[in-house]
């Protein structure tokens, strides 16, 4: 099976990916800081390095492997705009050039909604600069794009459903409400487990509605975490 090379598989998303993975027997390769070792799902193969530093893990990234990119600070927040650039900016261009100097096919990159948002500004421009970096290398891009994901500790926007309700009656809010719509934590690992068992493209942009209507040329079940309230 396919070989996957994961950073911030120790995360929200990355744990429950590498678990996935495992499950459907790919060769899953977690880049993590020395420390965290044993956060990694078993069945993993673990090594060590620095995020920032393409130099420390290169090496340790098969050829024409699927580089996952999913390290970023947690819990978005406008509050953390200098985090963004700190972490999320320098562990994106760190594994963009060790991807392309490993000789990776296929890199992809967990962005966010590009719909303006004066809120989350420094986050969204951080991951249009971290999207265009990667597009300078040599690889096939998928770059996935969802706004806020929903999951465990993560329910606090369902009190936004009601907005999101009338913003489907409401011409002048529907097109930003759609591109901005909640996804859940089954939904993108769904996107994710098919993008990479799937075959890449040059460039493959997956916005919130294909995250919720995904469509590819092969059929690849996923099996969901039950882990999201009935009503959505």
């Amino acid at each position: 099976m396919q070989a996957i090379f994961i950073t911030g598989a120790t995360g929200y998303i990355g744990t429950r990916l590498t678990k996935l993975l495992l499950d459907r027997g790919h060769h899953v390769i977690a880049l993590v800081r020395k420390g965290s070792e044993h956060k990694v799902p078993a069945g993993a193969e673990v090594m060590v390095g620095n995020p920032f530093d393409a130099q420390t893990f290169q090496q340790y990234i098969p050829a024409a492997c699927v580089f996952v990119q999913l390290l970023g600070v947690p819990h978005p927040s406008p509050k953390k705009a200098k985090q963004f650039k700190e972490i999320d900016l320098r562990s994106v261009k760190a594994s963009a050039d060790a991807a392309a100097a490993a000789g990776v096919l296929h890199f992809v990159y967990v962005s966010v909604a590009m719909a303006p948002s004066k809120l989350m500004q420094a986050y969204q421009q951080v991951r249009k600069e971290g999207e265009k970096y990667c597009l300078s290398k040599t690889f096939n891009c998928t770059f996935i794009r969802p706004w806020y994901v929903l999951g465990p500790g993560h329910w606090w926007p369902v009190t936004l459903l009601p907005f999101y309700g009338l913003a489907e009656i409401v011409p002048a809010w529907r097109k930003k409400a759609r591109t901005m719509a909640l996804v859940t934590i089954n939904q993108v690992l769904n996107i994710l487990v098919n993008v990479t068992e799937n075959e890449s493209l040059p460039l493959r942009i997956l916005e919130v509605k294909d995250i919720r209507n995904p469509v590819f040329k092969k059929s690849a079940p996923v099996r969901t975490l039950q882990e999201k309230p009935s009503y959505l």
